[in-house]
């Protein structure tokens, strides 16, 4: 699982899950001066706990589940996070059945268990239940939406130090030596080229003599053939869709900002690349992405 993948609004997803797990364990009524000790949590209302607690509990974890897998997963022809999204609008909505209709649900236990006769008022547990509740369902739907949440709940990773002049820095699979995307360097260019207005003397930086005052300079090499591509590293400035290389016009993934990824093929003016947890697709959006 790419736990990279989760998003702001993913964030969002969990911690409202949490407050609704929380509050699973609190009052859901209010004793108003009777005995509190008596009075029961969503634990002891099976109905409460499965159309409200449990729901939302269990539609937050298919949203963040349905995200971190490397492929999507369908149950019921739904993907598990369109499936998580449908299970916080239920329990947002049975929520508020429930704290509108206390009377309907504890008014047996409240008169039976306290010895009073008017109708109970909702408690800590049901109130903040709902809020809960209904934080999961609003992030659930506009992090599809919102550009903001959308954003990867994991920065990017921390640069390195500058390394010295022929220094080989380290690093793992999807960083090819540096934490984050290096500045200056666009597709198609060679590291160690000098760029424009860059001052030239004896020799460039990647050693090729340079001609004197007064010296024919030498032709320019002729570019290299499309077959003779090598992978390399790249990055992406804004998120942007990878898509199936049969020419499914259905994104398989998200390349994020900040995340390296391994272009292993030119196809046409897109390239094929790859995705830390293997998969390939084709990125056909190339303007402004940075090689490692």
């Amino acid at each position: 699982m790419n736990f990279r993948s989760l998003t702001r609004g993913d964030g969002v997803v969990i911690g409202a899950a949490v407050l609704l797990f929380i509050a699973s364990f609190l009052k859901t009524i209010d004793a108003d001066g009777g005995d509190s000790s008596k009075l029961p949590n969503a634990w002891e209302n099976g109905n409460l706990l499965m159309s409200v607690y449990l729901l939302g509990i269990i539609g937050a974890a298919l949203i963040v589940v349905g995200r971190a897998l490397p492929q999507p997963t369908k149950v019921v022809g739904l993907d598990l996070g369109q499936l998580g999204v449908a299970f916080a609008i239920a329990s947002a909505w049975s929520s508020l059945g429930a704290i509108f209709d206390v009377d309907q649900s504890y008014g047996f236990f409240f008169d039976s268990a306290l010895g009073r006769s008017s109708g109970p008022d909702a408690g800590v547990g049901l109130i903040l239940g709902m809020i809960a509740a209904l934080v999961l369902a609003a992030a659930a739907v506009t992090s599809l939406i919102v550009p903001a949440l959308k954003a990867p709940l994991m920065g990017a990773p921390r640069p390195m130090t500058p390394q010295p002049y022929g220094g080989q820095p380290q690093g793992g699979y999807g960083y090819p030596g540096a934490g984050a995307p290096q500045q200056g360097t666009p597709y198609g260019g060679q590291p160690g080229q000098p760029g424009p207005g860059q001052p030239q003397g004896g020799q460039s930086f990647g050693g090729q003599p340079q001609p004197q005052a007064g010296q024919t300079p030498p032709p320019a090499q002729a570019q290299a053939p499309a077959g003779d591509f090598s992978p390399f590293w790249f990055a992406v400035p804004v998120p942007r869709p990878l898509y199936a290389e049969d020419g499914s016009p259905t994104p398989i993934a998200e390349l994020a900002p900040g995340t390296w990824y391994l272009a292993v093929e030119q196809r046409g003016p897109g390239l094929v690349a790859q995705t830390q947890d293997g998969r390939r697709g084709v990125l056909q959006d190339t303007t402004g992405i940075q090689r490692g």
